[in-house]
């Protein structure tokens, strides 16, 4: 080899990992999926059931309480944004915390990612229960009965590949959109005719005769963030969608830039409006809010297809649910920190092992609809918020440690940025921890959910301890 070869040839580039779980996928997502995913992710049951209990409880602070966690979720999607244009990938952040933090790393954020969406599965097909309720014909069908069939249903759907998936997700997404733009503009036409509604006239006085933005004080409104999160549980969809997309580095900035006027004009907006519309004594935990003010105006049929808007709402969120933890799940089996059956794939190139595994969990879910009907809904909540909270500050600390590596010169990160890292990063975890006190400090089920926490941690190191010799053993092979 001469000199000259050797003093032209051209620096290494940066390494890239490598993961094994991205590999076996179709690239049928396209762009319109994928917005509309992005669209699903941020609206979901947390509005159209949670939002009743929650606006009867914080009263009109609650749309602070939306403005504030919507502001960390786009902090966690836009950090998600940046690694998927580093690199795209069906693992996400399971796939840069095995980069970035070790297979330690990768273990950790995908079990807590399971018992999100896990117990998000419970929640959703309890939501999907309640709402069918509404209905005369489903009345006296057992709760348990009614979230069987939601399961089996979306279940069946999700199996066949990923392109029938995000068909669904984009027609259930734009059955959302569609009736939230009628909901604020009918709602903004009956406030500024001050239209009656059940003998309530709507404008600031339901705001101001009744408590002003903080009937109850200051504390509800923080007690009730611990729900909010829940209610943008599904914001990093899109990031897991990225690996079985065509062109992320084009498609996925625009879908996630998005979500921020989504968060303020859908939920932010609809709240503000549903303060205005009527008293916040008039919204209950067991009614969809935007189903109580339509059933109040006495339009004919109005409430019954607002209640399909929102059951709707519920099977999507299942829909996601079951997608995204069945591609973490196959991340993990392959790198030997899950059951090998979970990264079993069927002609359409879905995982169906980690599908049907986590569907499982949802099958507990119709037994505990069973057993306490009434209190489902909000126990699960809480420990989906539990989850949510854990898999947040994995991203963020993905997103720490990515931009430490890019100071030292290891790797280069993409144009497309989280802004003012690191601060973002560490003001992202301190809120979630303070998410986690709230919890505790608020009592009841969420102080109890949160002594689940030492529990969910011996389960981890336990849980560690018997697969980290497979773990090792194909991390030598590969």
């Amino acid at each position: 080899m001469s000199d000259r070869t050797l003093t032209e040839a051209p620096a290494p580039a940066p390494s890239r990992h490598v993961d094994a779980g991205d590999e076996g996928y179709s690239k049928d997502l396209k762009s319109r999926h994928i917005n509309m995913i992005a669209i699903g992710g941020a609206i979901g049951t947390g509005l159209f059931l949670g939002a009743g209990g929650r606006l009867a409880g914080a009263g009109p602070s609650l749309a602070i309480a939306y403005a504030v966690c919507g502001v960390f979720a786009f902090f966690v999607v836009r950090a998600l944004g940046e690694l998927v244009l580093y690199r795209p990938s069906s693992g996400a952040f399971v796939s840069y915390a095995r980069e970035f933090m070790g297979e330690k790393g990768a273990y950790t954020a995908g079990w807590l990612y399971f018992l999100n969406w896990s117990t998000t599965t419970v929640a959703d097909i309890t939501a999907a229960a309640t709402y069918a309720h509404f209905w005369s014909m489903f009345t006296d069908v057992p709760q348990w009965v009614l979230a069987f069939i939601a399961l089996a249903v979306v279940l069946t759907a999700n199996l066949i590949s990923v392109k029938y998936f995000g068909e669904m997700e984009f027609w259930f997404s734009l059955v959302k959109v569609t009736a939230l733009v009628i909901f604020l503009i009918v709602g903004i036409w009956l406030v500024a005719t001050s239209h009656d509604i059940g003998g309530t006239t709507p404008g600031f006085a339901n705001i101001s005769d009744n408590g002003g933005i903080f009937p109850a004080g200051v504390l509800p409104m923080l007690l009730v963030i611990q729900g909010v999160v829940f209610a943008y549980a599904s914001v990093e969809l899109c990031g897991v969608a990225a690996g079985e997309t065509e062109n992320p580095e084009k498609i996925m900035p625009k879908a996630i830039n998005s979500i921020m006027w989504r968060v303020g004009l859908f939920y932010v907006g609809s709240v503000v409006l549903l303060a205005l519309l009527l008293p916040y004594t008039a919204y209950s935990s067991d009614q969809s809010p935007f189903v109580t003010v339509f059933d109040k105006l006495g339009v004919p049929g109005a409430a019954g297809i607002m209640n399909l808007v929102v059951l709707t709402a519920a099977l999507s969120s299942l829909n996601s649910g079951l997608y995204s933890t069945g591609r973490i799940l196959r991340s993990m089996s392959l790198a030997g920190s899950a059951p090998k059956f979970t990264g079993v794939m069927n002609k359409g190139k879905v995982p169906y092992g980690g599908v049907l595994f986590t569907a499982a969990f949802g099958v507990a879910g119709v037994g505990l609809n069973a057993w306490m009907p009434g209190e489902a809904f909000e126990i699960v909540l809480n420990l989906a918020s539990l989850g949510i909270l854990g898999t947040w500050a994995m991203v963020m600390l993905c997103s720490l440690f990515f931009w430490r590596r890019a100071q030292e010169g290891k790797v280069d990160r993409p144009a497309y940025r989280l802004p003012w890292a690191p601060y973002t990063q560490i003001v992202t975890l301190g809120f979630l921890l303070t998410v986690l006190v709230l919890m505790w400090c608020d009592g009841g089920v969420g102080r109890t959910t949160v002594m689940f926490v030492p529990a969910i941690a011996a389960l981890l190191v336990g849980g560690w301890f018997l697969v980290r010799g497979r773990v090792a053993e194909l991390a030598a092979r590969r």
